[in-house]
């Protein structure tokens, strides 16, 4: 386990602090993890919409982020932490369900970048994917 496995579980289990940006974007947390691998099921509200009930791809992308940091959190090392400096939409629907189930799987990984693709489904129907890259540091540098 490092530290970020730790986070995990305990945002499963309901415990510890939530980010603000979290509360605020109203991004909600994470259903599931295993090495590589999150899902999280989302729940849009009618604040978060444009007039005629489409998902801005803006608060998508922002999902997008998140969910590419969790499924960065499932592999990292436990002496690394990491940011996202790169990330890429591709829109295929508009996105006008409520509900979105999101997964993000680590597709590629080395010392010090991390590649995440992150898929939206309304339904069975894949209507967003997103690409990500992370780059790895060493935790002190951060400090």
């Amino acid at each position: 386990m490092t530290w970020a496995t730790d986070r995990l579980d305990e945002i499963l289990r309901g415990e510890g602090a939530i980010p603000p940006v979290n509360l605020t974007l109203r991004l909600g947390l994470l259903d599931s993890w295993k090495p590589g691998w999150v899902r999280k099921t989302w729940y849009a509200t009618p604040d978060v919409l444009q007039l005629d009930g489409a998902m801005f791809g803006g608060y998508l992308s922002a999902l997008a982020d998140q969910v590419a940091a969790f499924a960065a959190m499932t592999v990292v090392p436990g002496d690394r932490m990491f940011r996202t400096t790169h990330l890429q939409m591709q829109f295929f629907k508009v996105v006008r369900n409520p509900t979105l189930v999101i997964e993000g799987r680590v597709v590629s990984q080395s010392r010090s970048i991390l590649s995440v693709d992150v898929d939206f489904h309304c339904s069975e129907t894949l209507v967003a994917r997103a690409s990500a890259t992370q780059f790895l540091t060493p935790i002190e540098r951060l400090a």
